[in-house]
């Protein structure tokens, strides 16, 4: 029952937004998830997910899991599953996508995050996030290619 997640976010100097998709049956903005197929690591699942349903690519850091419960609307009520959420910075995005037909993607300053994020269920995980932000943005820092500099002609 238990599930993988991610939360996709880039930076921009100070500045930290994170990517949010919609939910396939109701169209609200949540963090991509979805089971670990048999033999897959949760590295693999987390990039698999995010390029299914989101059409990105990126970095996972492993280093700052965190699980929480999330709620799902089933036919026979909600159901309660735990999620361990990666945040993966996001290295590149696709116009295509295997999920394109069915979901959209949004992205939101940090600090407009809980505004956008459908339910509690996802505020607690971004209040995490955010109180990691320090320690993310550094490791983040490492795997974000670096603008090269603009070469002048020899005079």
């Amino acid at each position: 029952m238990h599930r993988v997640g991610i939360i996709p976010f880039d930076i921009r100097d100070d500045l930290v937004a994170i990517l949010f998709v919609t939910s396939q049956t109701r169209g609200r903005w949540i963090l991509p998830k979805g089971k670990r197929k048999k033999g897959e690591g949760h590295v693999d699942a987390c990039l698999r997910e995010g390029f299914e349903e989101a059409g990105i690519r990126g970095v996972v850091l492993e280093d700052f899991p965190m699980t929480h419960v999330v709620t799902k609307q089933t036919d026979t009520g909600k159901l309660e599953i735990p999620v361990t959420y990666f945040p993966l910075l996001v290295t590149e995005q696709a116009d295509d996508w295997p999920e394109r037909a069915t979901r959209q993607r949004h992205w939101a300053l940090l600090e407009d995050a809980p505004r956008v994020a459908y339910r509690e269920d996802f505020h607690l995980v971004l209040e995490q996030f955010e109180s990691l932000g320090r320690w993310i943005r550094e490791v983040a820092r490492e795997h974000k290619p670096q603008p090269q500099e603009e070469l002048t002609p020899a005079q």
